[in-house]
This record gives C-alpha cells, sequence and structure tokens, in this order.
C-alpha cells in the first residue's frame, strides 16, 4: 500500500495528508474526493488505469477528512445547512483550494491535471480559476455550479443524508450500504464486499470516530461559496464533464450547467450512472480522462 505522507501548510493552514503513485517522471495528476470522503475513496482499479498511462497520480484527505487536519471550529447545525446558511467566519471553497494548491507547491508541481468528483468538483474548478496558470485540464466528475436551481439531491436522498450520524463501525458500514442502494445504480451496481472493506478502513484511518462534525463543516464551505458560474465562465484549462443522467445526489442539471458556464467544456453524460464510482463506469471514466489529458501536458 503506498504510504500516508503529510505536509504542514504555513500561516496557520492545515496539515494536509496524501498519497502519490505512478512514475516519479509522469505527468502530474491530482484526484480531489467529494464531501465527507477520504483518498482512499479513488477505486483501485482507477488508479491502476492512470498510473498504467504513465501518470504521477496525488492523491490528498481535504481538510476535515481522513488523516488531514481536522478543524477547530464549531460546524453548522442542521437548520443552518437545510437552509444554507453558513457559520460567519467559515472555510469556503478557495480555502480548500488553496490547500490543494499549497500541496502542488510543496511538492515542487508547475503544472497539473485535475481530476474531483462531486464536492472534489468544485475545489477543483475553484483552483482551475484561482490559478489557470497552474492547471493544465480540468475534470470534473458528477459535480456542480453552486448555483441553487441546479444540481440539487432528490428529496429522498436529502432525507437519508439527515439521519443521525453512525456511532460504529457496524452502524457505518450498513449506512453506507443502504446509502448506496440509493444513489448508487441497478444499471452499474456497487461491489458490496468492496464497499464494506473500504468504509471499514475509513473508519479506522478516521481514529475509529465519526465525522459527523467535519462533513457539516464540507457543506457549510460549499454554501458559502455561492454561486460560482460567473468565476466558472473565467477557466481556460480544457475542461472535460463527466456526469450520470440519472444522478439522486447531484441532479444531472449540476453537471450541464457546469459545462454551459466554462468556455468549449466537453460534457459526457453517461446513461444509468449515478453518484458513485462503479466498476461498471470505473474503465470508461479513466479512458475518458486519460483521452482529454492529451490536451494539454505539463512542463
Amino acid at each position: 500500500m503506498t504510504a500516508d505522507l503529510f505536509v504542514q501548510l504555513p500561516d496557520g493552514r492545515p496539515r494536509i495528508c496524501y498519497r502519490v503513485d505512478g512514475p516519479a517522471d509522469g505527468a502530474p495528476l491530482l484526484l480531489i474526493a467529494g464531501l465527507g470522503l477520504d483518498l482512499t475513496s479513488w477505486p483501485q482499479r482507477m488508479l491502476d488505469g492512470f498510473t498504467g498511462q504513465g501518470l504521477r497520480v496525488i492523491r490528498l484527505d481535504n481538510r476535515d477528512a481522513g488523516r488531514s487536519t481536522r478543524v477547530a471550529a464549531r460546524p453548522p447545525g442542521l437548520l443552518r445547512q437545510l437552509f444554507a446558511r453558513p457559520v460567519p467566519g467559515a472555510y469556503d471553497l478557495a480555502d480548500m483550494a488553496e490547500d490543494a494548491h499549497g500541496l502542488l507547491e510543496h511538492l515542487g508541481i508547475g503544472r497539473v491535471h485535475l481530476a474531483g468528483m462531486s464536492m472534489g468538483g468544485m475545489i477543483a474548478q475553484t483552483l482551475a480559476a484561482r490559478h489557470p496558470d497552474r492547471v493544465a485540464t480540468l475534470t470534473s466528475i458528477f459535480s456542480t455550479t453552486g448555483d441553487r436551481r441546479v444540481g440539487q439531491p432528490a428529496r429522498s436522498t436529502m432525507v437519508r443524508m439527515a439521519k443521525r450520524p453512525a456511532r460504529t463501525v457496524e452502524e457505518s458500514a450498513a449506512r453506507h450500504l443502504a446509502l448506496l442502494r440509493h444513489i448508487g445504480s441497478t444499471e452499474f451496481p456497487p461491489d458490496e464486499a468492496l464497499e464494506r472493506e473500504w468504509i471499514t478502513q475509513l473508519w479506522e484511518r478516521g481514529s475509529g470516530r465519526p465525522n459527523h462534525a467535519g462533513v457539516a463543516r464540507q457543506i457549510g464551505a460549499i454554501q458559502a461559496s455561492g454561486d460560482r458560474t460567473a468565476q466558472l465562465r473565467t477557466i481556460t484549462a480544457p475542461t472535460l464533464v463527466i456526469h450520470g443522467d440519472v444522478d439522486r445526489m447531484v441532479h444531472p442539471s449540476g453537471g450541464r450547467a457546469t459545462a454551459a458556464a466554462i468556455p468549449a467544456a466537453r460534457h459526457v453524460e453517461i446513461a444509468g450512472m449515478r453518484h458513485h464510482l462503479a466498476p461498471g463506469v470505473q474503465d470508461r471514466i479513466v479512458a475518458l480522462t486519460a483521452a482529454h489529458l492529451s490536451a494539454g501536458v505539463p512542463e
């Protein structure tokens, strides 16, 4: 297993955990995970696919996830989350993008390919807008723009997400599998044995404690960032937007709006895919992303 590495970002910013796979001289690809997820949420089959293309793959735990810093700040309560009222002074997606930028600085990477899923797609979009000279290409996977008229979760999904947080690893695994049966696809079903193994490892990487406060703060970061459509219009990196046509977590309108906002973005909507990197879609996403990377090669 690839080792966890750490960098303490300067000026009171978080300590970031990351891993690097693939050849040292490969073109760098930074993968950014979604809400509440850590760097292990990128399936091994996809990592093998990317490194098999000769890419140097970097993954990070976002702040408030995995082994990166858990922020010592009050999380927004459920009512604040429901009414999109972030706690004053809370961090936002720009802060999370700067964490990723700080990691690139630490690694001495000049230009990088970016790929992010869900909230990670929002962070990647923000990084591409704020640091256009550092981004060779952008791939945004089942993500959205922050415009509340698009990309909203289904009511049935919101009800499930509002449940009391799991208190044990067994309860966490049961909740995860139940949610996957809802937001996952019947056409591209999850491998439940692998998912149970992964969620157990995720719990253990988080020191065996629930992370509902971190997830709430990350939700607050998304809400504090508001509608980013105008920012997306400034992105200059060649952009690929991938979304499922039956996504219950981020409605497909979010992907369509993302592609419409970013100049010359290519939009691929995968029939039957929902909000999960299921075994049946992993190879296709790797192939789409790898082909897209040829549009820009870091120096």
